[in-house]
């Protein structure tokens, strides 16, 4: 059940707009099942995190590694901020047992599904954000975090980053022209699998499948990787 009270609690922050707390904990799925507008869900707030995020993140590495060259920082980065990491830090905070679901996404297992989890995450930075400002959402980042980025320094890197693996293989090579495209979605709302097709130079270079638009570029990096790439 909701519990928005509880939730700041737990991660040791207190709105004053207890209002976007809400909303960040609001699925998409509950507001289609209950008839409300779809700017009354997280995703909005989910996009404005996800930047501020890759901001805060790309700020901390580039200070505790600072003879670390830019592939590796975007590595580093990459490796955090990926949908594995956020949902790991989401159930660590519980997110999911504070959010508003339908009753078909929670049935399907929408509190504990990764993809859902980390863009809560991203939501309720977005939300620290609009509630109080860079200094907040960064603190309650690099908490959060603190641990992945201790690793990340010493070069553990707990979450494989198919995406950045391709780019940095493929800009090795001076390939910039990297385009991934969504092909096609399937299943209800509550549980939709999405199919994502990779470019490189114009030619088909992989194809992948996940229950997220990341984790399917994910894949389908991946798949070009497993495949090798025809295009050097």
């Amino acid at each position: 059940m909701n519990n928005s009270k509880n939730f700041e609690t737990i991660i040791g922050y207190t709105f004053r707009d207890i209002q976007l707390l809400d909303k960040a904990l609001t699925h998409s799925s509950y507001v289609k099942e209950t008839g409300q507008s779809r700017l009354n869900d997280n995703e909005r707030l989910e996009f404005l995190g996800d930047a501020f995020l890759d901001a805060i993140i790309g700020e901390a590495l580039f200070k505790e590694l600072p003879k670390a060259a830019e592939g590796r920082l975007t590595k580093a980065r990459a490796s955090i901020v990926c949908e594995k990491s956020l949902a790991e830090a989401g159930r660590r905070l519980s997110i999911g047992d504070h959010m508003l679901f339908s009753h078909g996404e929670e049935k399907s297992g929408g509190r504990n599904r990764d993809s859902i989890l980390a863009d809560g995450m991203e939501a309720v930075i977005g939300a620290i954000y609009l509630d109080s400002g860079y200094d907040a959402a960064r603190r309650f980042v690099l908490d959060i975090f603190r641990e992945d980025l201790k690793d990340a320094g010493h070069g553990k890197l707990s979450h494989q980053d198919y995406k950045s693996q391709l780019q940095e293989l493929l800009q090795s090579h001076g390939i910039l022209d990297i385009h991934y495209s969504l092909e096609g979605e399937e299943g209800p709302d509550h549980n939709k699998t999405f199919s994502i097709k990779l470019e490189v130079c114009g030619k088909e270079a992989g194809r992948g499948r996940g229950k997220s638009k990341k984790l399917a570029e994910q894949n389908a990096a991946k798949d070009a990787i497993e495949r090798g790439i025809d295009v050097f």
